[in-house]
């Protein structure tokens, strides 16, 4: 085998599929394990003879089908357009409704028109209506509201707000024409105040100063009318998720938006906050502003829409009355197919314990935790010592409250836990993951104590692990999706032989990751991993961990920001675990989830297991009674 060696630089933006692959010499490169650097030279360098001759190569620059986290910056060249093959149905009007916002025929591709993103949209929305947008992960839904916000130019198209015809070049002409928009990525400055966020980009002057006066008693005056619990000097860093939101909300209202377009808004929200955001949503209707909310949530669209637009792999499938079609046909019309629940029927035959957490503290943990402990129990806030000896330290200061848990996970069992968002299970899942650490003693795996086993050993064992928090956890954002499903198994054969990386060997497995889990915008892998819809990047994540060996798979939220159509195919992936042997611990706040999955079923409160049985005894009323009875 003839090896060589290349950089990084020399490796990116690599297109190679399975055929081409099997004609290709081998390309190795020098592996490191101990560094970073050798994970990320996971895409192999074509041959210069290949790469002339091969002409849709695309440039991991851009995701085209979703842009959950898009850029500010135009594209410097115009794209090459060519939507030849498409045949433009136009969306029939009716007759005397008042339409505040129509696009029409809307047209939008990237990489030189490799990747199209909208083909023939329309979106015809009505003044001070609910109007939803439903798609699949990857359907071009951001897409869209990107260039209704100015942050993207359309190809081909039109745009007309309240009968004008126009043509956004930036956000700043979408907010002149009162359009707002609340991202599901937060753009918010962590270290800036509630008001300095607020503010920045549309500060009220005075005298060439900013009237923070002004500001400040604007945005009180906004937040005491939406009953928004914040202070408008709090750091935005100390906010949970759905106090950020209302940030976000709030930057929208401050700039008097008519047009407010919400991304994913309840992605990240607890069940009360969604509640809370939904009843919000009902107020700015009453104020008389139109709102356009992009979701995968239809219970929620059929509680709170007017109307909705579907759409399917970027082009107009339908506009429809949300009262008059069940969640179920609009979930076929997202899919293209009919939803077929997934229910674990098999019988379990508890044998080989693979998991067993034995009193495991979760309140062991210091108030210089690694996440500055926002749930801690004792909260100190400008604390002064005044004492005579100057010499205090304080090291390792405990909050104990007696939250000690106890379970088993046996092979073929899925173990599910439930339980109201908040209530330990994240402490839990990380303390068994290595992300925090745990008290000796109190994690056994196959039967060997990992207690204080770091993260690569606990993988090395064979445990996979889908985080809650998948920007910080489960991906390098500023890398490729290959270098992604990849990273954690660099060193192994058949990635890695004597030393080196075995390129086709890296490009063939992280394509059939890609191709299996439906990864949407990943143009073969080369594209950054940041470029991708949440639901996409979720996709990553989870075939990264289900394809790799293990005994055991650990799944928080695994189906959060996913379309129905994905849920399906991961709810079955996880009874395919059991099939297998597998053991599988799932810690989900969808009780709908949990109920179609689990084989026993605990319920979780206050950092402990307030009780574990079969799944015909833990039914949603029993489930119910049990967390009703904590809160009382």
């Amino acid at each position: 085998m003839k090896s060589k060696r290349c950089s990084s630089e020399e490796l990116r933006g690599m297109i190679m599929d399975k055929k081409k692959t099997k004609n290709t010499k081998t390309s190795t490169v020098k592996a490191s394990t101990k560094s970073t650097a050798a994970v990320k030279v996971s895409e192999a360098k074509i041959d210069k003879k290949e790469t002339k001759n091969t002409k849709d190569t695309v440039k991991p620059s851009v995701n085209a089908a979703t842009t959950e986290k898009v850029s500010e910056e135009k594209t410097e060249k115009k794209e090459v357009k060519n939507f030849s093959e498409f045949t433009y149905v136009p969306f029939k009007e009716e007759q005397g409704a008042d339409y505040v916002l129509k696009m029409v025929n809307i047209h939008k591709s990237f990489n030189n028109g490799t990747i199209k993103a909208n083909v023939g949209m329309n979106l015809y929305v009505k003044k001070n209506s609910i109007h939803a947008i439903i798609g699949e992960n990857g359907a071009g839904k951001s897409t869209l509201m990107s260039i209704l916000f100015g942050m993207y130019e359309q190809d081909i198209g039109e745009i007309w707000i309240k009968n004008e015809k126009i043509k956004f070049k930036s956000s700043k002409d979408a907010t002149i024409y009162k359009i707002g928009m609340v991202h599901q990525h937060f753009k918010l400055v962590d270290n800036y105040t509630v008001w300095e966020n607020i503010v920045l980009g549309s500060e009220k002057t005075f005298k060439g100063f900013i009237d923070r006066m002004k500001s400040k008693k604007i945005i009180s005056e906004l937040i005491q009318k939406y009953g928004f619990n914040i202070n408008v000097n709090d750091k935005v860093k100390n906010l949970t998720v759905g106090q950020q939101q209302k940030v976000e909300i709030l930057k929208v209202l401050y700039r008097e938006s008519e047009i407010m377009i919400f991304d994913e808004p309840t992605a990240v929200l607890s069940d009360s906050e969604i509640v809370a955001f939904l009843d919000i949503l009902k107020k700015f209707k009453e104020d008389g502003k139109t709102i356009i909310i992009i979701s995968h949530k239809l219970h929620e669209i059929k509680e709170i829409a007017d109307e909705a637009t579907i759409i399917r792999k970027g082009k107009y499938i339908d506009h429809i009355k949300v009262k008059d079609t069940s969640v179920e046909k609009m979930a076929e019309l997202m899919v293209g197919r009919k939803i077929v629940p997934s229910v674990n029927d098999l019988p379990l035959d508890k044998k080989e314990v693979v998991l067993e957490v034995k009193d495991l503290d979760l309140s062991h943990l210091t108030l210089f935790d690694d996440e500055k402990i926002q749930e801690q129990v004792v909260k100190v806030k400008n604390m002064a010592l005044k004492t005579i000896n100057k010499n205090i330290n304080i090291e390792n200061v405990t909050a104990k409250n007696n939250s000690k848990v106890s379970f088993k996970v046996h092979s073929g069992e899925i173990y599910a836990i439930a339980g109201v968002e908040g209530n330990g299970q994240s402490k839990l899942v990380e303390q068994i993951a290595g992300l925090r650490k745990a008290n000796p003693n109190s994690i056994f795996f196959m039967g060997k104590d990992i207690s204080n086993s770091n993260i690569n050993k606990r993988i090395q064992l064979g445990i996979s692990h889908v985080p809650e928090d998948r920007h910080k956890f489960g991906l390098d954002l500023e890398q490729t999706v290959r270098y992604n499903i990849v990273n954690n198994q660099i060193s192994k054969k058949p990635f890695s032989n004597i030393g080196f990386l075995v390129d086709y060997e890296i490009v063939e497995y992280a394509q059939k990751t890609i191709e299996k889990y439906d990864v949407r915008g990943s143009a073969n892998g080369v594209a950054l991993a940041k470029s991708l819809s949440g639901g996409n990047q979720q996709k990553v994540i989870i075939g990264r961990e289900l394809e790799k060996h293990h005994k055991l798979i650990i799944l928080t939220q695994p189906t959060r920001g996913l379309d129905v159509g994905a849920i399906q195919y991961i709810h079955n992936q996880i009874i395919e675990e059991k099939k297998k042997g597998n053991a599988v611990l799932l810690i989900s706040y969808e009780l709908d989830e949990i109920l179609a999955l689990a084989d026993t079923i605990s319920v979780m409160s206050k950092n402990r297991i307030i009780e574990e049985n079969d799944r015909k005894i833990m039914n949603r009323e029993h489930i119910g009674q049990l967390l009703a009875g904590e809160s009382l």
